[in-house]
């Protein structure tokens, strides 16, 4: 099923040149590729999905390797850091899957929420999440304490040990750059 998704996409998406380059690369990388992840993950279906993520983004933006020994720049390697990247973005997931389900086994029944309502709310929790990951940590942190917590800007100041104006000048940061995130976003 999964090889049936790639050649189908293969065939709508990149040049025939290319085409036959990704393939290759595809029948030569796929099985160490996978056995990684699963070593990773230590779940073949959670590592088949990544292994296949992995190569859809190398359709979504095609590379050209030349694989030598000593080349840093080849297939492998850059395969190997998409699917740390994969790993690293997995785990989050589950991460703020796992708190979100903890959360809402806290609640009562009679305010429990809808499967369809579970979903949104997760999938904008993973949005947040991305999002925040890409504030430096101490801006992250500045904002999370402002927004989340509720905290006074000089409050947040006295529990980080720093100055106002920094607080200040953090969520300045904060809110220009997830504005420039978002607007990215809801421009796709």
């Amino acid at each position: 099923m999964t090889i049936i998704l790639i050649y189908s996409l293969l065939r709508l998406c990149v040049p025939a040149v290319e085409k036959a380059a990704i393939g290759s690369l595809y029948q030569e990388h796929h099985t160490w590729l996978f056995r990684l992840l699963n070593r990773k993950l230590h779940n073949s279906a959670d590592a088949a999905d990544l292994a296949q993520d992995a190569f859809i983004n190398l359709l979504k933006k095609p590379k050209h390797f030349v694989d030598n020994c000593d080349d840093k720049s080849g297939a492998r390697n850059y395969l190997s850091r998409v699917a740390s990247g994969l790993c690293v973005d997995f785990w989050r997931r589950q991460q703020v899957e796992r708190a979100y389900l903890d959360v809402l086994a806290l609640r009562p029944e009679a305010i429990a929420i809808s499967p369809e309502q579970q979903y949104n709310l997760l999938e904008t929790l993973f949005e947040i999440d991305k999002l925040l990951s890409q504030l430096p940590d101490k801006v992250a942190t500045v904002f999370i304490l402002a927004q989340l917590d509720g905290l006074s800007y000089q409050q947040i100041a006295s529990k980080q040990g720093i100055s106002l104006r920094s607080v200040n000048n953090y969520m300045a940061i904060a809110l220009v750059k997830l504005a420039k995130l978002m607007d990215g976003i809801t421009n796709d």
